[in-house]
């Protein structure tokens, strides 16, 4: 297709890049197309950003950084050959919203591997739940039998779901949230809480039961085994729904769970502009590569839906040619003519 790419990965994941771009080469993917190029991401970033041929950027990271990156392209408009493309995929606050029809064992199955899968780093992991009082004793009940089971350690043990967080950056800002949590008389720690950093950085799966649901474990993106629960009352459930969707400033996934199909059509309706992508009656990660095209708008991104031929088209430019087989002869129209 004739574009070139400059890969640059992040600090703390260029092994995995390394490995991959490898697998390209051995299957026999041409020399030069893409260029794996790590490094200091200052550096990098400025001597491409600044290229008169720079063309597009295609971001996947945190919303503050992609900011910094559009502004950096826009100051550097007039000496660039074309307007360059730029697609951003970045932060989430993603949720799971239960209504009271909902089934328990399967919702809460949902929010666990959600929540916890990858020490919860995914952009579109669970973080922040709605539970109606009806089914928050049963819930509960399940939840904290089911995190018994939950094992954490390393990713090399196949019985381990929850491994480490990746950076001790990382680590240190999830603790601080915690020990808030646990210093405000708006939390109760029902699981976990704690972290290790004695053998790479753990963080232990942790749920936090909320009365506030503008509580910041109800706004802020984590990037962590972190989920935030809000117990709301029955008669309040269009109530909620409008407060989940204003609490958070991302869009990128969201599910719903119900058995109630005109709460669910209803739900689907009420939350449009919530999540880029939606679930029902599923865990909000887990978009498949060709089948689901992911991606979120808001402060997520610009949901350009990778993974799908959406998002291919953005990287083309258009010709359209037009052959004329019997030119005109005269300037004048036939409308002209008396």
């Amino acid at each position: 297709m004739g574009n070139v790419v400059v890969w640059k990965p992040s600090m703390s994941a260029m092994l995995s890049g390394h490995v991959l771009m490898n697998l390209y080469k051995e299957a026999g993917f041409p020399d030069g197309v893409i260029n794996f190029v790590p490094g200091d991401p200052e550096m990098i970033t400025k001597h491409v950003v600044d290229h008169p041929q720079f063309a597009g950027l295609h971001f996947t990271g945190s919303t503050a950084v992609f900011n910094e990156l559009n502004q950096k392209i826009a100051n550097n408009l007039s000496k660039y050959r074309s307007y360059p493309r730029i697609v951003g995929e970045t932060g989430g606050k993603n949720m799971i919203f239960a209504h009271k029809s909902a089934d328990v064992a399967p919702l809460v199955t949902g929010i666990v591997r959600g929540a916890f899968e990858y020490a919860g780093q995914k952009c579109s992991a669970c973080s922040r739940a709605y539970i109606p009082a009806s089914l928050w004793p049963q819930f509960k009940e399940t939840l904290v039998e089911t995190m018994k089971k939950v094992k954490t350690g390393s990713p090399e043990n196949p019985s381990v779901l929850v491994n480490a967080v990746i950076t001790e950056k990382s680590l240190d800002k999830t603790a601080k949230y915690l020990q808030r949590a646990k210093d405000s008389n708006e939390c109760e720690i029902l699981v976990g809480g704690t972290v290790d950093k004695s053998v790479g950085w753990f963080v232990q799966p942790t749920v936090v039961v909320v009365n506030n649901p503008d509580h910041e474990l109800m706004k802020d993106e984590l990037f962590a085994p972190v989920v935030a629960i809000y117990v709301y009352p029955d008669e309040k459930f269009e109530e909620t729904l409008d407060i989940a969707s204003k609490t958070s400033g991302y869009g990128l996934t969201g599910a719903f769970w119900a058995k109630d199909r005109a709460v669910l059509e209803y739900a689907d309706r009420k939350l449009a502009d919530v999540a880029g992508n939606f679930y029902i009656n599923d865990k909000c990660t887990g978009a498949v590569v060709g089948q689901q095209p992911f991606g979120g708008a808001r402060h997520s991104g610009t949901n350009d839906k990778a993974g799908s031929a959406l998002n291919l088209l953005r990287w083309t430019s258009v010709r359209s040619v037009k052959e004329t087989f019997v030119p005109p002869t005269e300037v004048t129209y036939p409308y002209m003519h008396e």
